[in-house]
């Protein structure tokens, strides 16, 4: 008798483990053809690419992966050249309140954080698409980090593709400045040794919020209140320190905080004109590559602070009334590839971190990812230290807004 139930307990296994093996097996194989399909319609589509303009490698980076996604899959990627993101996220907004539902002006936009969560909030995106594109299945680990899922506080529910990951970096050169200031606090101890030396980009460039995030982190007394959205919370009481901080900057600032750069371009300028001390970016490779092509001293490095330093992932969506969602998917998956990810975080190249778990990878691409140069003035990522997260998304229009009703000239 009882060797009758073992008997039959295990052939009910057998079977039980034959299903699921033939049930994974048909839905990897449809998997499989659903993307060929999405490869067949995509071919001879032109997709839109709405992304930040603002960096001359980036954009050249994004003409090489124009180039071969033409060559290898026949759509062709078109970049418009965003000054802020939210103008994109305007448009979407404008088409679907025209009702123009279909054949929208945009294919994919670079974004994440605010705009993400104003796209989801107002049902402006295609998805969830993410997690069928065959590279997200097969490189991408979502319990690698949390920003993989959570973009800025909001679920990302497969509703935009990862694409690479940023974290803000400092600025000096060595030969005037050997012991720059590594935490907010110091900054300001430094500002007021050597004023008109220290200064930050202009919110609401996306830069020069993070600093305002960073300055929130390091002061507030509230920290666990960053993660929710800001109209549950005291925001007055939250963000009285950073204020009162600022008061003090601005008044031994660059110009005595009257104006500030419009970018991390405009900082290494200054920086390399010496009339600052200090400039920040949120590309770990951004003082490399300037040093590379002549645009800054070879005795420039970066450093980060010693409590951390802010950082995110940063993603590709599609808008719902997209005409090439085929095409989209297309480019945000070869975006999303070992070759084009390696070629991203060439320091020469961009040097923006890959979102790709190692683990995953083959061992030919983790060579070359192993042996990929690192820039003179490029923290390795040991040195990078810790990342702090991003406050809620909410938390950036409120901080914008008060900043500038508080300092803008």
């Amino acid at each position: 008798m009882k060797k009758s139930f073992v008997a039959a307990s295990i052939a009910a296994t057998l079977v039980l483990s034959t299903s699921s093996m033939l049930a994974h097996s048909a839905q990897t194989s449809s998997t499989s053809e659903k993307w060929k399909n999405t490869l067949q319609e995509a071919k001879g589509q032109t997709v839109y690419f709405n992304a930040w303009g603002g960096a001359d490698n980036i954009n050249d980076y994004i003409q090489w992966a124009a180039d071969r996604i033409k060559d290898d899959y026949d759509v062709t990627l078109k970049q418009v050249k965003l000054t802020d993101t939210s103008d994109a996220v305007n448009r979407v907004l404008a088409e679907k309140a025209a009702g123009k539902n279909t054949k929208g002006s945009i294919d994919l936009i670079w974004l994440n954080g605010e705009n993400f969560r104003a796209m989801k909030d107002n049902h402006l995106l295609f998805g969830p698409f993410s997690q069928t594109l065959p590279s997200y299945t097969k490189y991408v680990d979502e319990n690698a980090r949390q920003s993989l899922t959570q973009d800025f506080g909001t679920p990302v529910d497969g509703m935009e593709s990862p694409w690479g990951m940023a974290q803000v970096i400092f600025m000096h050169d060595t030969a005037t400045l050997s012991n720059p200031p590594k935490s907010i606090p110091e900054l300001l101890i430094y500002a007021k040794a050597h004023p008109g030396r220290i200064t930050y980009p202009e919110p609401p460039q996306f830069l020069g919020s993070t600093f305002l995030k960073q300055a929130l982190y390091e002061l507030s007394p509230h920290r666990k209140a960053l993660s929710q959205p800001v109209d549950s919370v005291d925001f007055d009481k939250i963000t009285a320190t950073m204020w009162a901080y600022l008061d003090e900057l601005h008044a031994v600032a660059w110009r005595s905080g009257e104006s500030f750069p419009s970018s991390s371009e405009e900082m290494m300028r200054l920086l390399d004109d010496q009339e600052i001390d200090v400039a920040l970016s949120f590309d770990i490779s951004a003082a490399s590559v300037q040093i590379d092509k002549g645009n800054l001293p070879d005795t420039v490095r970066s450093y980060v602070f010693s409590g951390g330093t802010i950082g995110n992932t940063h993603f590709l969506a599609i808008p719902y009334n997209s005409g090439v969602k085929a095409g989209a998917q297309v480019v945000a998956n070869f975006l999303l590839s070992p070759e084009a990810q390696i070629k991203k975080q060439t320091p020469t190249v961009w040097g923006d971190l890959s979102v790709l778990s190692y683990a995953k990878l083959s061992k030919d691409d983790q060579a070359k990812f192993d042996a990929l140069p690192r820039g003179i003035a490029t923290l390795n990522i040991e040195e990078l230290g810790k990342t702090l997260p991003e406050p809620h998304a909410s938390w950036v229009g409120a901080l914008e807004k008060e900043w500038r009703q508080r300092y803008a000239q």
